[in-house]
Parts: structure tokens; sequence; C-alpha cells
């Protein structure tokens, strides 16, 4: 087939055109049927790069180079992980070769990688067996863990009420003898007829002597002068001194009687404070400082620390006595001018006579009284249990009945005088080892207790 040139003439198919180019193929060289061009592949024809014949040649063998750099490159990159699939594919091989299973034992099935060993199907007895026995022994291991951390607790821990109660010496008694006043009204005052005790005190020993294991016939009262409370001295019915086991006698706590090592304090069951009674017709209408006493005869109990605060605001010597009901005799007889000592016990005096008076001098300190259980510390932390108890159980109302049967009435016929604060001073439980299920009480703060 011939094609018609530009000039007229004929030139058949292949023959060198106008330009020059002899012979020359429309395809580039080494181009193979069906092989996109460089250009082409790239989204470009080869007219569009401007260049000549050549530069194309040499751009296409850079091309070639370059693939096969890069094929070069992910063999050396890749040849380690072609090595290690033909070492598995031949390792795979053999072990199909010889019956063996080219998985991990952890990666088959328990019968596949144990051949011949016992399996029991989920469900099966034996199964059930299994369980229940890991579970018998992860619970008797937590619980051999509890017993061991509860036994270490129980020894290292502080004693038991029972264990105190042996330590103090009460199992090898039958009675219990408790140091108490007999002369003062509302707090501790002597039957008429010589046969019992009654006042608040009465009834707070009458509780603790409950709790540490004494019924009421047990309790054995013993009338206690001022200055035997801190050696624990006092009278029985035949009037010998004999030691008791408890002083249950508006002691009041100080920092020089905590350190007396004869003395051991019990929380303090009582808040008073001190005042001063005169006659009705005292010259004063109202004593409002101790000061107001000076150069007048006032009486008060001896080795208290009312005589103590009086000695302070007067200069002259105060009468003393080892009874209040001796001050206040001689007050009634016109032999002094006053008596001092704390409110608690003085009001019951004016509630009997009203031809006293009684005077809130509004002295800061509070007179605090406490049971004094001598050396014996098991003793005294039975007590503190006791008052304790009575404090923090709402249902323990053994305190409240023994302040409204004796000390509310008081309140009345001493207008303007603080007789005695009307709840329990604050009480924290002792140091006694308690199980789990017996801790029913709460824990209480004392943030103010002395």
């Amino acid at each position: 087939m011939t094609e018609e040139p530009a000039d007229g003439g004929t030139r058949a198919e292949g023959a060198p055109g106008p330009s020059g180019n002899h012979g020359r193929s429309d395809r580039r060289p080494g181009r193979e049927a069906g092989r996109p061009v460089d250009d082409e592949r790239e989204g470009r024809s080869g007219g569009e790069t401007g260049g000549s014949p050549g530069d194309e040649r040499d751009r296409w063998s850079d091309d070639r180079h370059d693939r096969e750099r890069r094929l070069d490159g992910r063999q050396e990159r890749y040849g380690h992980e072609r090595r290690f699939d033909e070492r598995y594919e031949h390792d795979r091989w053999d072990d199909d070769r010889y019956g063996r299973d080219p998985r991990p034992e952890d990666a088959r099935p328990f019968e596949d990688a144990y051949p011949g060993a016992r399996i029991d199907p989920p469900g099966t007895p034996a199964r059930r067996g299994f369980r229940r026995f890991r579970l018998t022994a992860w619970i008797a291991l937590v619980v051999a863990a509890v017993v061991v951390g509860v036994s270490v607790a129980w020894v290292n821990g502080p004693p038991t009420e029972a264990e105190l109660r042996e330590k103090a010496g009460l199992l090898s008694k039958d009675r219990l003898r408790i140091g108490v006043k007999d002369d003062t009204p509302g707090i501790a005052l002597r039957s008429k007829d010589g046969s019992g005790f009654e006042g608040f005190d009465i009834d707070i020993a009458y509780m603790i002597a409950a709790d540490l294991g004494f019924r009421r016939d047990q309790v054995e009262f013993m009338s206690i002068e001022t200055e035997d409370r801190a050696r624990m001295q006092a009278r029985n019915g035949n009037g010998e001194f004999v030691r008791v086991d408890l002083v249950v006698a508006t002691f009041s706590v100080t920092p020089d009687r905590r350190a007396d090592p004869s003395v051991g304090f019990s929380t303090p069951y009582l808040f008073t404070e001190q005042s001063v009674v005169t006659r009705s017709d005292y010259e004063d209408e109202h004593v409002a400082s101790l000061g107001q006493l000076e150069g007048k005869k006032v009486c008060s109990l001896g080795t208290s620390t009312s005589l103590v605060e009086l000695s302070k605001a007067i200069k002259g010597n105060p009468i003393a006595e080892g009874l209040i009901s001796k001050c206040v005799e001689r007050l009634r007889r016109g032999d002094i001018d006053a008596v001092t000592t704390d409110a608690a016990l003085l009001a019951g005096f004016v509630t009997q006579d009203r031809n006293l008076r009684h005077h809130d001098i509004a002295l800061e300190k509070t007179e605090m009284w406490a049971v004094n259980a001598g050396r014996n510390a098991a003793l005294r932390t039975l007590v503190d249990l006791a008052l304790y108890r009575s404090y923090a159980d709402p249902q323990n109302q053994r305190w409240e009945e023994a302040y409204k049967t004796h000390i509310e009435p008081l309140l009345r016929t001493n207008p303007g005088v603080n007789v005695a604060q009307a709840e329990q001073p604050c009480a924290l439980p002792p140091p006694v080892r308690r199980w789990p299920w017996e801790r029913t009480l709460p824990l209480q703060d004392c943030p103010s207790a002395p």
C-alpha cells in the first residue's frame, strides 16, 4: 500500500519521509507489542517531552535500570523471610511425611498434643468432681489465711474483758468493796436507819459493779473521808480502816493527783464547779468571787481542790474539815460565814435548809469527778469500759436515770447555780480486745476530753 506524499508523488509504507528518518519505524527501539511507552505510562506522549529520539532511548534505559535496582533491594530485604518460609515449608513437608503435627503443643487440641491421654468430656462426674475439689481448695486456703491473721491479731492485741477480770483479781472475790461519802444529800448519803446508802454516786457505783460481774447484794459500801480517798482507806461497820477496791466519792481529777502513783483515775463521770454557800441573812446578797470572802471565816474540805482555790483568793487561814457536813453544821450555828466546795455537794444541803443561800462564783475551772482504782490498772480499764458503755450505748440509760433521780431535783432549789452538767462526760473506748461481732457500739471522738 502506498501513501501519497505532499509533493504529489507516491511513497511506499515505511519509506523515509521528508524529515530524513530513512527507514525508521514509528515504534521506539525495544518496544514490544502491547507494552506502553514510559511516557504514556506516566500520562504524557512522546511528543510532549520535546526531546530528541536519542534522549527518549536514554530515559527508557534509565527507568529499566531503576526497576532492576529496586527489585534487587527487595530481594536483599526480604530474602531472610523467603529463606524462613522455605525452611518452614520443608519442615512441614517433613512432618507430614513422618506423620507429625507441625503445630506447637499449646496450639493443638489436648487429644492431639497428648495421644492416648484420658479425656473426660465436660459435664461428666470426673470433671465436676475436679471443679469441686479446686473450689474447696481455694476456700480452704482463704479460710486458713483469715484464721492465721485473726490469730496473730488476737495474740498480739489488748486483753479481753475476761482476762482483765482475772488480772484485776475479781474472779476470787465474792464481794466488791467501794468507798463512798455518807454525808452528802443527793450524792451519797447513809440512810437514817444506817441500813444503806443512796445518791448519785451510789447509783454510779452500782452501775460499775454490775458491769464487773457483781450483784447489788455483793456490793459493800464503806464510808471514806476526803483525805483518805487517795490511800483508798475506808471504815467498815466496826469503825476499822480497811482497803477498798474502788473509790466513788466526789474525787476530782487534778494533775498532781494524776502524778500520784497510788491514784488510778478512770475517765470522768460527772462535771461540776466550785460554789459558795452562806446563810440567807449574809451581808452580801450575792457572792460573785472567792475574793469577796476576804476577812471572813470560810470552811472547806481538807486536801480538796476547793481549799486550794480558796487559799489563793484570801489571805487568812481557811478552816478545813474532813466532812463537808461538819462545815455546813458550823455555818448553821453561826460559827463561820461561808462554806465553799463543789456545787453538786452543796446543792443538797441548800435543798434541805431554806435558810441557806447558794452563790455561783463563776470559776472557769471545771471539777471532774472520777473513780479511783489505785494501782490496779486492769480494774481501772474495766471501769472505763463500764463508763464507755454507759456513754456510747443509747439503750443504756443508767447514768441518765441516776442524774434525773438525784441531781435534777436539786436544780429547782438552787436557781442560777450550775450544779452539774446534765450530760455524761465523753468516754473513749478503752483498749479491750473484742470479736468483730461484739463491737456493736459506735466509735466516739472526744476532742475536748481531759
